[in-house]
């Protein structure tokens, strides 16, 4: 008898997944439009800001090492 439930829930997985993952997204908190906002400007200004960072750290060493082979 304990096969057959385990069977059933089994069969069940996606059912139960999708109901289980949206009453975990009903949980969630979701930010306002403004706050996505800033949080959104805020990951662009430090993609940019690393971007050049490391575009100069790879130009400093592109230099370098065309000084040390020649």
């Amino acid at each position: 008898m304990a096969r057959k439930g385990a069977k059933a829930k089994k069969g069940n997985f996606a059912i139960r997944y999708f109901r289980e993952t949206r009453s975990e997204l009903r949980k969630v908190i979701w930010p306002t439009r403004r706050e996505a906002l800033n949080m959104t400007g805020v990951v662009l200004a430090v993609t940019i800001v690393m971007a050049a960072g490391l575009g100069i750290i790879d130009l400093l060493f592109t230099r370098v090492f065309a000084l040390v082979v020649r």
